[in-house]
């Protein structure tokens, strides 16, 4: 089958919009990641034993369970208990959730990084629990975690297309539409695979820049 640029121009409105649910999914599921997964590596650090075991068995199956099996139990099962879903937040929800649980284990290993002399120097200052996780632990924790978790923000990107089984309208699943509808598959799944290096390419660049701004503290 010959490239058809006429079919391209025709079914490139379609595939953009596609594009933005794609981008859009990608950013709100990697905050909701960073906020779970915050609080998981917060509560696994909990002295009570029954939430730190509890949550950490809970992070635990999500992350041992697939990605597109949690967005089916989110989409099609919780309806039968009176929770529905529109497709996007049903497909935000099970991603954040998802990567909440490995974003956890870069927090953990963040905060642990942080010589204890600076716990201790916080407690000599008397900072509460608030001023000293915000104003000592965090900052200093924070910046080696970006690689990791810009790591995990490309992942996740690369994932949405599982989004199109709960008929999220997003970029694979509008070129399988256009595919399917006119019978042409080398063009729609050919600019998929490219619209997805390009951004990619381009987190990787942004990423980097930030890594290198932000990505260094001073001991």
């Amino acid at each position: 089958m010959e490239w058809d640029w006429n079919f391209v121009r025709e079914i490139m409105p379609t595939l953009i919009q596609g594009v933005k649910i794609t981008i859009l999914a990608t950013l709100l599921g990697s905050v909701l990641a960073a906020i779970v997964g915050l609080a998981i590596a917060l509560a696994r650090r909990s002295p009570n034993r029954a939430v730190s075991r509890s949550v950490g068995f809970l992070a635990e199956f999500i992350r041992g369970t697939p990605l597109l099996v949690q967005l089916y139990f989110i989409f099609y099962v919780l309806p039968d208990i009176g929770i529905l879903l529109p497709p996007l937040v049903a497909g935000v929800i099970g991603l954040g959730l998802h990567y909440g649980t490995y974003t956890a284990e870069v927090y953990r290993a963040g905060i642990d990084n942080v010589p204890r002399g600076q716990w201790e120097a916080a407690k000599a200052c008397n900072l509460n629990a608030r001023q000293t996780w915000t104003h000592i632990i965090m900052p200093q924790a924070i910046p080696p975690m970006i690689p990791a978790l810009a790591n995990y923000f490309i992942a996740m990107f690369k994932e949405t297309p599982l989004l199109s089984a709960i008929t999220v309208l997003e970029l694979m699943n509008q070129a399988k539409s256009v595919a399917n509808t006119y019978y042409r598959y080398v063009e729609p799944m050919t600019l998929v695979g490219a619209f997805f290096l390009v951004i990619s390419l381009f987190s990787v660049v942004l990423l980097r820049w930030l890594e290198h701004r932000y990505g260094k503290i001073e001991r």
